[in-house]
């Protein structure tokens, strides 16, 4: 379920935020950089947040750094999920959610991936992030993605896991009301009892839900378990990419 974590900490959306520039995938915005000459390439979903967090974007430069043409798509077409000023900042999430379907987001997501084929790009991964986990797990139902990482999902069910075809690696947090730790060993043992679809599944100890993008740079267990789960990401996608 989507619910206030997902919203918690937000971050200064900054258009110019990264090393990196936008471009346009067709039809979509979209953040990409990489490194010289890449062959692979990793697709980074946002939260409902959006692809104008900076630490979204330094994150993918760091991808990029490790050898990938990534892209950080902008889904919601300029319309990320704002926090409202009053009471309840979260109420409007599921109008939100009405306009932003996955269903939309995973056909964006398939014109994604046939730009990067035609720029040479022969092997493509996916990591999402809360909102986004539901586009990757889509993905990973068919034939399009060597590999996708969720990190601390929101919207799945154990329905979407037990048909999953990609290597998928599940990142979680320990305190965390949309994908709870019971939830996520519960993705853990279908994925377990499926011997052709490698997986890993983690949690980190000690922090939230968002901890990977939205990390308080003061909190040393939360920056410490973020560095963690991005160096986990990316021997994720070195195993099945390169």
């Amino acid at each position: 379920m989507a619910g206030p974590q997902c919203c918690a900490s937000p971050p200064q959306l900054d258009p110019g935020a990264g090393i990196g520039r936008v471009e346009t995938f067709q039809h979509l915005s979209a953040y990409v950089t990489a490194s010289p000459d890449a062959k692979a390439g990793v697709i980074l979903i946002s939260d409902i947040l959006g692809f104008e967090a900076p630490k979204l974007r330094k994150l993918a430069d760091k991808v990029a750094a490790a050898g990938y043409f990534v892209v950080v798509p902008d889904f919601f077409y300029g319309d990320p999920f704002i926090l409202g000023s009053g009471d309840n900042p979260f109420a409007g999430v599921q109008d939100w959610l009405k306009r932003h379907e996955k269903a939309k987001a995973f056909e964006d997501s398939t014109k994604v991936i046939e730009v990067l084929k035609s720029r040479g790009i022969s092997a493509i991964g996916a990591a999402g992030f809360c909102w986004g986990a539901k586009v990757v797990v889509e993905l990973a139902k068919g034939e399009v993605l060597k590999a996708g990482v969720l990190l601390h999902p929101s919207l799945l069910t154990v329905d979407d896991i037990k048909v999953v075809k990609a290597p998928l690696a599940i990142l979680g947090a320990e305190i965390d009301k949309s994908s709870p730790p019971e939830l996520i060993q519960q993705f853990g043992a279908i994925l377990s009892a499926k011997p052709e679809v490698d997986s890993f599944v983690k949690i980190y100890p000690g922090v939230a839900h968002g901890w990977t993008v939205r990390y308080d740079e003061n909190d040393e267990v939360a920056v410490k378990n973020a560095e963690e789960a991005h160096v986990d990401m990316l021997e994720w996608f070195n195993k099945y990419l390169n």
